[in-house]
């Protein structure tokens, strides 16, 4: 029990950093950005604590299945970090900031071509936008894709190595898939594989999605809160982030579905050649 309190207080204090580290890299913030950040970062320290200190989680999935929260939490942490390096070089230059921005912008102009999603981003920004601003959201896009990339690849081959979620532990569908009921209508694997599917198919239209909501949507707001440095930075991290991590859940049910389908085989197996069943 203590040390599962001391793993919840642990990861409440990462996601704390996660939330702040755009306010800890950025030249001074207003008082009033601090406050939402310091209230947002409480808020979700609160929720992650309550999460894993439970004995059964309410919204977190794969709470016992590392390293699939790791593999989430590190690649959404250095798409902040790094967004936040490259909006920290236009007040202050320095061989990171030029470093790291130089990396985005190599990736960003490789992907920019017409209907490409990085395409699509740059167009939710005001037609009449400074060369320096694409410069930045251009920067910003390719370090972003860059890391969600590097994510989905390092988790497929933990997956791989470690043979993910089962290796040396039980698999616990209730604690890990808290959001799946396995006892509602139809056959699990079908559902899992169903679930797989779908999240894997919209890690591949999100992209295109979401700039097409925001462009939307900024026609309701203010389209000059897109210039606030950390809407930009999150905002764009969100871009890139939510259909990486849809893609892992959908490759992490399609393993599990496939991993009960294996169970089964073997059990009928195992009945079969002892008699239970017959061949």
């Amino acid at each position: 029990m203590v040390a599962q309190f001391t793993g919840a207080y642990i990861r409440a204090l990462a996601v704390v950093l996660l939330i702040a580290s755009p306010t800890l890299v950025l030249p001074a913030q207003s008082q009033e950005t601090a406050q939402i950040v310091t209230l947002v970062a409480l808020f979700s320290a609160i929720l992650v604590f309550v999460e894993y200190a439970s004995a059964y989680p309410s919204l977190i999935e794969f709470r016992d299945a590392p390293p699939f929260n790791r593999v989430r939490f590190v690649s959404l942490l250095l798409t902040v970090l790094l967004g936040a390096i490259v909006v920290r070089g236009q007040y202050e230059v320095t061989a990171l900031t030029q470093f790291v921005t130089a990396i985005g912008a190599l990736i960003g102009f490789s992907m920019d071509f017409p209907g490409s999603p990085v395409r699509l981003v740059i167009g939710m920004f005001p037609e009449d936008s400074d060369a320096s601003s694409v410069l930045l959201i251009r920067a910003l896009v390719g370090v972003s894709y860059l890391i969600s990339l590097i994510s989905l690849a390092v988790f497929a081959i933990l997956m791989r190595l470690q043979s993910w979620p089962a290796k040396d532990r039980v698999f616990n569908v209730w604690i890990n898939l808290p959001t799946f009921d396995p006892t509602s209508g139809g056959d699990v694997v079908a559902r899992l594989l169903r679930d797989a599917r779908i999240n894997i198919l919209l890690g591949f239209i999100l992209p295109f999605l979401i700039p097409m909501a925001m462009s939307s949507a900024a026609i309701l707001f203010d389209p000059g809160a897109l210039s606030s440095s950390q809407t930009l930075i999150w905002m764009v991290a969100i871009w890139a982030f939510l259909p990486a991590s849809l893609f892992m859940r959908g490759i992490a049910m399609g393993r599990i579905a496939y991993m009960i389908r294996e169970q089964r085989r073997q059990s009928y197996e195992r009945s079969v050649a002892d008699g239970y069943v017959p061949a």
